[in-house]
C-alpha cells in the first residue's frame, strides 16, 4: 500500500474501535488513539498501536503526532472520529459545556488536521476521514449544540477539501445515522440532569424514552461494522465520494428534510412524542 499509515481517533469504543480492527486486519499500520487507552488493549493485541489522546488538549495531540512521524515518517490516512454529545435545551445548557463541546468535535480534529497536513502536502496524496453525523444535515430537539458542531464539521470540510485538492489529498464526510454504540447511554442521563425536571422536561423525557427503545430494539440502530466498512470503502476508493451516508434512520431523515421545515418538524414530531 503507498498510503499505510492510519490515525483514528475514538478509537476505544463504538465506531472508532470497529475501524481500526477492520483496518489492522486488512494490513494497515493503525496508530489508535483516545483517552481510555486501557480500553485498547485489544487492538494492540492484533496489531494496533495505542496512542493515549485527549482531542482537547494541544500537548498530546503534539505528541501523538510527533510519535507517528519518528516511527512512520507521517500519518497518510486521518480518520477524525473522537467526539460527543451534549444534549439539553437552548436555555438550560451552560456555555461552559457548549465552549467544550466545540472544543472536542471541532477544534481539537481541527488542530490534529493542521498538523498532518504538511506531511500529506510533501506526498502530494493523503485522505482526511471526518466522521459527522447524519445531524450534520438535520436538526434534533435538545442537541443543538452538538447538532451545531456537526452542521460546522460538515462546513469546515468542505472548505478543507477545495484548499487541499491541489495537493492530491481527499476529505471525505461520513454520516452515520443511528447506530449501536455507547451515544445512546452517554448523553440521555447529562440530558435529563440539564433539562428532565425543569420547563423542557416533557421533551427531555419523551427524548429519552425513544433513545432508550431505540437502543433497546435489535432493529432499531445499525452495528458500528456498517460505519467502519463504509469507511474503509471510502479510503480504499481513487476516486471516494465527498459524502458516505450509512446506518438506520440516516436516508429516511434526510429526505424528510427535503421537503422543508415544517415537514420535517412534523417527522420529528410523530417520531419523538
Amino acid at each position: 500500500m503507498s498510503q499505510n499509515t492510519i490515525l483514528i481517533t475514538g478509537a476505544s469504543s463504538g465506531i472508532g474501535k470497529a475501524t481500526a480492527k477492520t483496518l489492522i486486519g486488512k494490513g494497515y499500520t493503525v496508530y489508535a488513539a483516545a483517552r481510555r487507552v486501557e480500553k485498547m488493549d485489544d487492538l494492540k493485541q492484533l496489531g494496533g498501536i495505542p496512542l493515549k489522546m485527549d482531542i482537547s488538549k494541544d500537548e498530546d495531540i503534539l505528541a501523538a503526532v510527533k510519535q507517528i512521524e519518528g516511527e512512520n515518517g507521517g500519518v497518510d490516512i486521518l480518520i477524525n472520529n473522537a467526539g460527543f454529545a451534549t444534549y439539553g435545551s437552548v436555555e438550560e445548557t451552560p456555555l461552559e459545556d457548549a465552549r467544550y463541546q466545540f472544543e472536542v468535535n471541532l477544534f481539537g480534529l481541527a488542530r490534529l488536521t493542521q498538523l498532518v497536513l504538511p506531511y500529506m502536502r510533501d506526498r502530494q496524496a493523503g485522505k482526511i476521514v471526518n466522521v459527522s453525523s447524519v445531524v450534520g444535515k438535520i436538526s434534533v430537539p435538545l442537541g443543538s449544540w452538538y447538532v451545531a458542531t456537526k452542521h460546522a464539521l460538515e462546513g469546515w470540510s468542505d472548505c478543507l477539501r477545495f484548499e487541499v485538492k491541489p495537493f492530491g489529498i481527499d476529505v471525505i464526510i461520513i454520516e452515520p445515522g443511528a447506530i449501536a454504540t455507547e451515544f445512546g447511554d452517554v448523553f440521555v442521563e447529562p440530558m435529563l440532569k440539564r433539562s428532565g425536571e425543569g420547563a423542557y422536561r416533557n421533551i427531555a423525557n419523551t427524548l429519552a424514552k425513544f433513545s432508550q427503545e431505540l437502543q433497546a430494539d435489535p432493529k432499531g440502530s445499525s452495528p458500528p461494522s456498517v460505519i467502519a466498512n463504509t469507511i474503509v470503502k471510502a479510503i480504499q476508493a481513487s476516486n471516494p465520494k465527498t459524502r458516505y451516508v450509512a446506518g438506520k434512520l440516516s436516508r429516511q431523515m434526510l429526505l424528510a428534510r427535503n421537503f422543508g421545515d415544517r415537514f420535517y418538524d412534523w417527522v420529528l414530531g410523530k417520531m419523538i412524542r
